[in-house]
């Protein structure tokens, strides 16, 4: 009973901070903007945590990789595993759509249009995704792509560099380890932090579900949550059998709530770094793909897509199912899921290149934001703990095994 106690401690405590938080927000509101603070402390440290961390582990794993094959193997299984989970998700999701068809929605006053003026063209903007002009603007958790890139690159040269980059290698290592602890740190304060921000959801957020686009959220979080238990559950089959499965859902259960609690998959992936490694999934993968995943690998974000495109086709009376406006919004998807940053309602950029690629008038776009913000959470659930899952994935792909914390659920 004491081992169960400490095995599951985390996530009751977790539990029990969303639950009071909850009843905060919803029975006892006037006290949320006390709370609120305490919410965005805790997060705050959460991210400039997370940012070094997503650095050393990135680059110290790189170079980890002793033979080129094997790193190439890594990268090749996991492009292929991204890409495939984001367009099955929208496949998936045009078929909920055309089995469920709903209703067109007429525009309202309640997303405010009056947006501030974007100056950068497309080319510009591609070259911030990807790139930043100073060294010290890496690390922010606005251009994690680009911190990402620079880490490939880092890790990349010190294997390249030999016995001269053995010094770099092991301030690598321990930069690692040592972020790891302070991550450790820091989520002992995760009840507290996370159920005052949870009271501020509830307070603010909650509300509106019941109120205007009821059928497209319905849909959307009918079709997530069949998506998070069924194809979760496949794609752990497909990877280690039922081991995997059970593995896999013993160990996504704290993500899940986490991911729920602050709408961002990147306060998500320490936590799904956890549970990667008590899953048994080598660090060589894990800290490659789950890292790079919190920004390329949107599984939500692909079903929302999906939902948006065909919301404002709805409201323009056009038809959603002609063949090329179906190809160009699996493309338009894929696109998306990549761009949608690892925070909460990360996806506007994507939602404004829709716009801007089916050329919807003006009336869509309330629809889009209002349902790309009230879909959140559910998507930052599927967008986070898909990472972890298509980490095993790669496992197999790579022709490795996993090495759970508990041997009697070893593969």
């Amino acid at each position: 009973m004491k081992n169960l106690f400490q095995n599951y401690s985390g996530i009751i405590l977790l539990l029990l901070g969303i639950l009071v938080g909850s009843g905060i927000g919803l029975y006892w509101p006037e006290a949320v903007p006390a709370l609120k603070p305490i919410g965005d402390i805790f997060l705050n440290l959460l991210f400039v945590s997370v940012v070094p961390l997503v650095f050393f582990a990135v680059a110290h794993s790189i170079a980890d990789v002793e033979k080129q094959g094997k790193f190439g193997r890594i990268l090749f299984s996991m492009a292929i595993t991204f890409l495939s989970f984001i367009v099955i998700a929208a496949c998936y999701t045009i078929v909920v759509v055309w089995l469920f068809p709903t209703q067109a929605l007429a525009s309202n006053d309640l997303v405010d249009l009056n947006s501030p003026a974007e100056t950068q063209n497309w080319g510009d903007r591609i070259v911030s995704f990807f790139t930043v002009g100073e060294f010290t603007q890496l690390f922010s958790r606005q251009n994690m792509l680009a911190l990402l890139i620079f880490a490939f690159l880092l890790g990349t040269a010190v294997r390249r560099s030999g016995e001269k980059g053995v010094f770099f290698k092991n301030f690598l290592d321990s930069g690692y380890e040592v972020m790891k602890q302070i991550l450790l740190l820091v989520m002992k304060a995760a009840p507290i932090g996370l159920g005052a921000y949870f009271a501020f959801q509830v307070a603010t957020v909650g509300p509106e579900l019941f109120g205007f686009y009821a059928k497209p959220l319905g849909l959307y979080y009918a079709a997530g949550i069949i998506y998070f238990f069924v194809f979760f559950s496949l794609y752990a089959f497909a990877a280690f059998g039922k081991k995997g499965v059970r593995l896999f859902w013993k160990n996504n259960i704290y993500p899940s709530l986490t991911a729920v609690s602050t709408c961002s998959s990147f306060a998500t992936m320490p936590i799904n770094l956890q549970a990667a490694q008590k899953i048994g999934i080598p660090d060589s993968i894990a800290n490659v793909v789950i890292p790079i995943g919190t920004t390329l690998h949107k599984n939500g974000s692909s079903i929302s897509s999906i939902i948006k495109i065909y919301v404002a086709f709805l409201i323009i009376g056009e038809n959603f199912f002609e063949p090329s406006n179906l190809l160009l919004a699996v493309g338009i998807t894929v696109f998306v899921s990549i761009v949608a940053g690892g925070i909460p309602n990360g996806g506007y950029i994507g939602e404004m290149l829709m716009i801007s690629v089916y050329s919807f008038p003006a009336e869509a776009i309330p629809a889009v934001m209002i349902i790309g913000t009230l879909v959140d959470p559910l998507a930052t659930v599927l967008n986070a703990t898909g990472d972890t899952v298509a980490a095993m994935v790669v496992t197999r792909l790579t022709g490795q095994k996993l090495n759970p914390e508990t041997t009697s659920d070893s593969v």
